[in-house]
């Protein structure tokens, strides 16, 4: 597989802050449509050095990529595992034993001859969004106090954009073997011309829902100035933002090539997660939604799991049936034993 992209459009601001904590690569202007890896990291705010954290990351993944590219360019699973660990081991040497421990998020993609691959760590997240079909294909699930509650089904899909609580992640790139955490890791085959990937920490969704940035990016205008809307709609945000646009321009797949594509059964995307409990405003809402936004709100029958509903329906249909045979077996006999009695009773009666 071959994939040819625009130019890519970097957004980097630094809100109502003191000091930008973000870190994206490439860094602002410097993206060329060459380029097959896009990193960002959102150094852990309240935390010292999350600037510190967040560029010496960047920098550990990107250099080490860059050094290790695969010959045969596929990106394996392996491979961004080996790049992480170098990133983790790169704020090992600057860890001061302090117990407050510098942090970052992590957003990464990258396009090889498989694809590609998309991981993360955070809640920085990865969009894969369809504009032909104005539709969302992939949003990477939040490792945060909050999915982890809409998952539970204690919130619904709105609460976890208003919730005081959003701010609460669950995990970090941080120092020490102690705070080793995986990335989820998504495989994504099935990309077209049109389609798009974006990057964003989470400052950049602070006043902003999915349905926002689907009408923005599904408008009729150049990439530059669907760039110049997401920093209009960001304006008055307080927390540090950014987020890389990236436009696939053409797809080229021989028919012949094995191509993985799990975006659509993966845990890691939101739009999977089943509820254990969905409320009856959530219902509603999903209700009137427009089908050419199905996915913007993840639909409870999503990523093929339809058929996990009627296990329990089954499960209760196969009791009763098991119960009435028992009891039209004992109904039979009793009714048997009464026939008997009535051909017995009957000569007496007359």
């Amino acid at each position: 597989m071959e994939i040819k992209i625009e130019l890519p459009q970097g957004i980097y601001e630094i809100g109502n802050r003191d000091k930008q904590e973000d870190t994206i690569y490439p860094a602002m202007g410097k993206a060329t449509t060459d380029d097959r890896v896009f990193i960002l990291c959102d150094g852990m705010g309240g935390h010292e050095n999350g600037e510190l954290a967040s560029q010496t990351v960047c920098r550990a993944i990107s250099t080490y990529m860059k050094n290790h590219w695969p010959a045969d360019d596929r990106v394996s699973d392996s491979f961004i595992l080996d790049t992480i660990e170098v990133a983790f081991r790169s704020l090992d040497v600057l860890d001061d034993d302090s117990n407050k421990k510098m942090g970052t998020t992590l957003a990464l993609v990258v396009f090889h001859k498989g694809g590609c691959v998309a991981a993360h760590i955070g809640d920085s997240r990865i969009y894969h969004i369809r504009t032909s079909e104005r539709q969302l294909l992939y949003r990477s699930r939040d490792h945060s106090l909050v999915a982890d509650l809409y998952q539970a089904g204690e919130i619904s899909y709105e609460e976890m954009r208003t919730s005081p609580q959003k701010n609460i992640i669950t995990k970090a790139i941080q120092p020490g073997k102690d705070n080793r955490v995986k990335p989820d890791i998504v495989h994504i085959g099935d990309l077209r011309a049109g389609d798009y990937l974006y990057m964003c920490s989470d400052g950049m969704m602070e006043q902003m829902d999915d349905r926002q940035l689907i009408d923005i990016l599904y408008d009729k205008v150049s990439d530059e100035d669907k760039k110049l809307q997401l920093i209009e709609a960001t304006a008055h945000n307080n927390d540090n933002h950014s987020a890389q646009l990236i436009h696939i321009k053409k797809v080229m797949r021989d028919k012949s090539e094995m191509i993985i594509d799990d975006e659509g059964i993966s845990r890691c995307n939101l739009l999977n997660i089943r509820p254990k409990v969905v409320d009856a405003v959530e219902m509603d809402i999903r209700s009137n939604i427009p089908e050419h936004q199905s996915a913007v709100i993840p639909p409870i029958t999503k990523g093929g799991r339809q058929w996990i509903w009627l296990i329990p329906l089954a499960l209760t249909a196969f009791a009763i049936i098991f119960w009435m045979s028992l009891n039209k077996g004992e109904n039979e006999a009793k009714q048997q034993d009464s026939t008997q009695q009535s051909i017995e009773i009957k000569p007496i009666r007359r």
